[in-house]
Formats: structure tokens, sequence, C-alpha cells
């Protein structure tokens, strides 16, 4: 019974760390995602340069703006003759001319106020033209939302499923000792020396399964790791290690807690002899 305990602690805390990892994953991603979303403002054509640069203090004034970047048309224009490299000379093509206007790239502190700074640019009069992706930015907030959402809601149901077995195998494992326990009553032993061995046993059925399951998912989830950077490197998986860390600690947390308060609980019962 209680290498059985032993098993069931494991398993569940296993399944319980995967699902964990799994969502933290989820949301890694969709801050990752968040996080790429940008505003850019095109100034117009007969904006002089110096007037173009004192709107930064517009855009900064702006509500919710965590960073604002001036990049100039030569400077765009460099950047796209970098994306075709020297295959093509892109001043040549264009006759010499850079049609390119000056332009502004904010970042939004918070992803949900992509929106409406993006509306508040526009109404800005040097400003000629907004572009943030309007139509996919909602919709991809609203999935980033939803996954948020769903991880949190898997968590706790099989966060819940894990406590419920582990409990349950503890008390089995107790109420396989009931005359045990009903005899050392009757002769006169004392309830504190009956729970302590109980007490100490459900301490070291959650200490060893929960020690089983983090060393288990530190090995799969490096060799997981180190397969999707290798292969699906352009895939933001989750590597910060405190955090990693800090699910592991959460997780003996629960297997000792539960084998120590499961033991503690169902003792209560068969010690009323």
């Amino acid at each position: 019974m209680c290498f059985a305990s032993i098993a069931t602690v494991t398993v569940s805390l296993l399944i319980l760390g995967c699902a964990w990892l799994l969502v933290l994953n989820s949301q890694h991603i969709a801050n990752v995602m968040e996080s790429e979303l940008e505003i850019n403002a095109y100034i117009r054509k007969e904006v002089e340069r110096e007037e173009a640069l004192n709107l930064r203090r517009k855009f900064e004034a702006l509500g919710g703006v965590a960073e604002v970047t001036f990049i100039s048309n030569e400077e765009g224009l460099k950047n796209l003759q970098e994306r075709f490299e020297e295959d093509t000379n892109i001043l040549e093509a264009l006759g010499g001319n850079n049609p390119l206007p000056d332009m502004y790239r904010l970042k939004a502190e918070r992803a949900d106020d992509v929106p409406r700074i993006a509306g508040e640019v526009d109404k800005i009069p040097e400003v000629e033209n907004v572009r943030y992706g309007q139509g996919i930015v909602e919709k991809l907030l609203v999935l980033t939302n939803w996954m948020r959402t769903v991880g949190v809601v898997i968590v706790v149901v099989i966060g819940l499923a894990a406590i419920f077995l582990i409990a349950t195998s503890i008390r089995i494992t107790v109420f396989a000792r009931r005359r045990e326990i009903g005899i050392m009553k009757m002769v006169g032993a004392t309830d504190w020396y009956i729970r302590w061995p109980f007490f100490l046993e459900g301490m070291m059925v959650g200490i060893i399964g929960a020690l089983s399951a983090v060393l288990a998912l530190n090995f799969f989830y490096s060799k997981l790791v180190q397969n999707v950077v290798m292969t699906l490197n352009f895939l933001p998986i989750l590597q910060d290690t405190s955090l990693i860390f800090s699910v592991y600690k959460w997780l003996l947390f629960i297997g000792i807690f539960l084998g120590a308060a499961g033991s503690a609980i169902t003792l209560r019962r068969f010690l009323k002899v």
C-alpha cells in the first residue's frame, strides 16, 4: 500500500506538472506574440524633419505608450535594402528618389491598448497613415486571452483531480491498518503516539512521490527544450529557469502537504475507539 501511494503521488504530480508547464508555455507564447505588436505612424511628406522629430513628445504623452522610435526615410530605405541584400539596388530601381516617409514605431505597455493608441495617433494632423494590423490584432488579443483563461481552468481541474487521487490513496493506506490502530488504542496508546508514525510516513510518501515526479518532469522537459531549440528555434518555448524551478518547488510542497495532511485527517476517524 505504501508503494502504491508513492506511485499515485508520482503519477498525479507528474500529470499536474506537465499540464502546469504546458499552460506556462502557452502563456509565454501569448506574451511574446503580444510584445511584438507595434504601431507604425507614417508622417506626411510635407512635414519638415525638425517638426517630425518634435512629434516624439506628442506620442510619449499618449497614455500607455512604452516605447517610441523614430525611423527616418533614409534609415527606412537602408533597412529595405538590407532585406534584398546586394541582389538589387533599391535606390537605383526607384530612379534615385526615396519615396519613403519618416515614421514612428510605437509599442504599448499593454497589448490591449494597441487599438486605442492607434486611434489617438491617427488623429494627430502630422500623421498621414497608421498601421498596426487592424482586424488581426483584435483577433490575436481574443486568442491570447482565451489561451490564458483555458490554461488556468486546465491547471485547476487537473490540480483538484491530483489532490483527490493522492488524498484517496493516503486514506486507503491508513484504512488498511485500522485494526492495528484499534489494538494500540485498547492497550493504552495515546493519540499522538499512534499519529506520529502515520504522519511521518505520509510526509515520506509525499516527499518520495513528489521528488520522483519532479526528477522525471525535469528530465523530459530539458530534453524537450533541447529538441525544440535545435529543430524549431522559431518557437518561443519557456526557458526561464527561475519560473520552472518555482513549479518544481510547488509540486514538492503539494506532495509533502497532501501526504501529511491526508494521514492526519484520516487518522481522526480511527482514533475514536
